[in-house]
């Protein structure tokens, strides 16, 4: 175990100079009026509940009756009042404060500049003061005031902050947390006067929200990717942890080595992951030329494309898998892009495949061959067209048919997990709805004992549950019928992702929910990201835990508005050791097992990135520039090649993201052989028919051909791909390793996809174990 671990002389030096110093606690929204100060008050109050001395050394002026009853309690220490053109603007007093000497201080507004005559020209460096002297703080921001943010959201949305932070302050923070808000939201706070607009009147632009939000976004994932890379190396982890992408182009000094690159761009950027290129070179062979003139200008187009570019010594060619194999391992890559092989069949037998050798040798990381198209039918660029395809709704399309019909508008919070504060959320803001006049109900509430939760549903009624009598118990469900007969403007309906109880008219709570929003009927909701269909594996990867219940991913696409709660994973174990998530009895488990802290880490990071995305999907279908990744002018088909194994569903859920990513038409393909043993063919047919309905639940075309022999079933894939100009072949790693004198019926399909699908992008998905 990690605690019995013996700590390096750094970490026991990092240890001592953090002894005596305040904890900094940084909270991240995408602008003013996200709800940044509320947080900071909300957690002030529980530390102050707690015994914990806390203060308030400034804070925002604001109209809000919730944020005005937050501070009742809260000792202030005021600040200095001083005019900045004609504004009235406070500064910290940090010699009060230190004469008070609390524990905690509260400190809105980090990205501050004092008044001419201070002793400390920003607030940041009075917050470094006062962490040094053993105080703690609780600070907030907006995404576009750092430094490493500020030019690129200036550049998307023109705004520039008044006072830019610089870009190591969020590694000084022990924790930093986004608080996420819809651009619906604060549009909606604006319009109802509890959010002034002033000179910052650009950021409330439904585009500028939804491009600062997805900064936001990005950039704590990334800081929480950071912190569970770190974790993983400190426990002894290697391979890629899956919850992001990083994808390793590896290139030789020729002319295709551009195409490589910019394919592994292309993929990169559509998968929203980081880009590196590897060569591997004999360092007493003297480069031509040629080979000279193409370094050149890989290393040019690598700067070009954001990407790292390493230069490896070679040992000798035969060694060129293991070495590339062992590279990816280490730095956590998710797939390797390369070329096709161009070697014959004899010369492959001869010198020995380079392509054969890193598939058969690869754990959990994907390859990714990319085709040549000049060699097979004189194309390297495919015809471009609109980023709507066939078979490939757009979210515009979606929406518009949301909006001719009477359908109800639908919010989802999600989280990285239980007790992050999904249900206490929706419940404040079902408060909040009905305050302003609105009809809500509670559908279906699931407090799970929690004491601030129930406590939060104030004067909300409950439409009450239906009973369903089965095998002589009695079981309760939420009341559909019910719910459509009061007709309440809107319901809070917990537990998206839940399976009703037998006896139930309809299977899935997700299924009632539809039928709640068809007839007219708001709905607000709650899941958690483990709980999406598509990332079933990359969950149970995760934390080895397989999710039974899910929810299709075009029930989140369907959402008017996602909103995420995030909490630090610590915060969350510590909730977990007060019993406010689980029984006491349960806790221990829990604690060693789902939410271990490298699992909690990697779920938060993993619903970032999912939610990032999403934000991005709407922006690019509202036909914007300001897409973070940019427009997709590529037309992809691709074609998913399943037998009726367990697997198949992973490369079907796999293929789905791709395809969604890259607005791609996709099929899975599956060839039946006639002379399958008839005894296996009940649970045959089942199986068949699950992965049809899982294609069809995720938008996919599931095709059956037929075949006499097995050794028939490589060639009909690809007769199938080249029928449907397929751009993309995407098969399951072979479940034996293969030698290359193996006959054809016991070589995988994957390697004669490898063999001769040469003029069509290939992926072979890793297998997990």
């Amino acid at each position: 175990m990690d605690t019995y671990r013996r700590k390096t002389p750094e970490e026991i030096l990092a240890a001592i100079q953090k002894q005596g110093r305040g904890r900094l606690h940084i909270l991240i929204g995408a602008a003013s009026g996200t709800g940044k100060t509320y947080h900071m008050l909300l957690e002030g109050r529980s530390l102050s509940e707690q015994g914990v001395h806390v203060v308030i050394g400034s804070m925002t002026a604001s109209d809000r009756v919730e944020t005005s009853q937050l501070m009742n309690g809260l000792d202030r220490v005021p600040g200095i009042i001083w005019s900045r053109g004609g504004t009235e603007t406070e500064d910290l007093d940090v010699e009060a404060i230190l004469c008070c000497r609390p524990e905690w201080v509260l400190v809105d507004e980090l990205a501050h500049r004092n008044r001419p005559d201070a002793a400390a020209r920003t607030r940041l460096e009075e917050v470094e003061r006062l962490l040094e002297h053993g105080i703690s703080v609780v600070t907030t921001v907006n995404v576009y005031e750092l430094e490493g943010v500020q030019h690129t959201a200036s550049q998307l949305t023109g705004i520039k902050a008044a006072e830019v932070l610089p870009g190591h302050v969020l590694e000084m923070a022990d924790e930093v947390r986004l608080v996420d808000v819809t651009p619906e939201k604060l549009l909606s706070r604006v319009e109802q006067h509890k959010l002034r607009v002033d000179q910052h009147s650009s950021v409330v632009k439904e585009g500028n929200l939804s491009v600062l939000r997805e900064l936001a976004l990005r950039l704590v994932a990334e800081g929480v990717g950071e912190s569970l890379i770190k974790l993983r190396e400190e426990q002894g982890y290697t391979g890629p942890s899956r919850t992001g992408e990083r994808i390793l182009v590896s290139v030789q000094y020729h002319f295709n080595g551009s195409i490589y690159i910019r394919r592994g761009q292309q993929i990169a950027r559509r998968l929203n992951g980081d880009l590196r290129i590897v060569t591997f070179v004999d360092p007493d062979r003297k480069r031509t030329k040629e080979e000279e003139a193409f370094r050149k200008a890989m290393i040019q187009l690598a700067d070009k494309v954001g990407a790292k570019f390493e230069e490896l010594p070679l040992r000798s060619r035969r060694m060129l898998p293991d070495q590339l194999v062992d590279y990816a391992l280490r730095n956590g890559v998710t797939r390797i892009v390369m070329g096709h092989s161009k070697q014959s069949f004899l010369q492959e037998l001869r010198q020995g495949s380079v392509v054969k050798e890193v598939l058969r040798k690869i754990r959990h990381v994907d390859l990714f061959l990319v085709a040549d198209r000049a060699d097979h039918d004189g194309e390297r660029i495919l015809p471009t067209k609109s980023l709507n395809t066939a078979g490939s709704s757009s979210l515009v399309e979606i929406k518009e048919r949301h909006n001719n019909s009477i359908r109800g508008h639908f919010k989802v919070y999600i989280g990285a997990a239980p007790g992050v504060g999904k249900t206490y959320t929706m419940l404040r803001e079902g408060n909040e709805l009905r305050h302003s006049g609105l009809d809500v109900r509670i559908g279906l509430l699931e407090t799970h004992g929690r004491q601030e939760t129930e406590a939060q549903t104030g004067q909300l009624p409950f439409i009450e549950r239906k009973r369903i009598a089965y095998r002589g118990t009695e079981l309760t469900e939420m009341d559909t019928e019910a719910i459509l007969r009061e007709a309440p403007d809107v319901v809070l309906v917990d537990e998206l992702a839940h399976t009703n109880v037998p006896g139930s008219r309809l299977r899935k709570r997700y299924e009632d929910v539809l039928e709640i929003l068809e007839a007219g009927i708001s709905v607000i909701s709650t899941m958690n990201v483990q709980h999406l269909e598509s990332l079933n594996d990359t969950v149970e990867h995760i934390t080895g835990v397989k999710v039974r219940e899910t929810v299709p991913d075009s029930i989140l696409h369907l959402a008017d508005e996602v909103q995420i709660v995030d909490v630090a994973p610590r915060a969350l174990r510590k909730r977990m050791r007060e019993g406010k998530i689980y029984a006491l009895e349960k806790v221990d488990q829990a604690l060693q097992h789902f939410f271990k802290e490298a699992n909690l880490i990697a779920l938060r990071e993993l619903a970032l990135r999912e939610l990032a995305d999403d934000v991005d999907e709407r922006l690019e279908a509202w036909e914007r520039n300001h897409s973070l990744r940019g427009p997709w002018r590529r037309e992809e088909v691709i074609h998913v090649c399943v037998d009726a194994h367990e697997e198949a569903a992973r490369l079907i859920r796999r293929g789905f993201r791709i395809a969604h990513r890259l607005k791609a038409v996709w099929y899975v393909n599956h060839v039946q052989v006639t002379d399958r043993d008839t005894s296996l063919h009940k649970e045959y047919e089942h199986r068949l028919e699950q992965l049809k309905l899982m294609t069809e639940r995720l938008g996919g075309v599931f095709r059956i051909v037929q075949a006499d022999d097995q050794s028939e079933v490589p060639e009909l894939l690809i007769q199938l791909a080249n029928q449907d100009k397929a751009t993309q072949i995407i098969a399951g790693q072979s479940r034996h390793r293969y030698r290359l004198m193996g006959s054809s019926r016991r070589r995988g399909v994957a390697h004669h996809l490898v063999r001769n699908a040469r003029h069509i992008d290939l992926l072979i998905v890793a297998k997990d174990m």
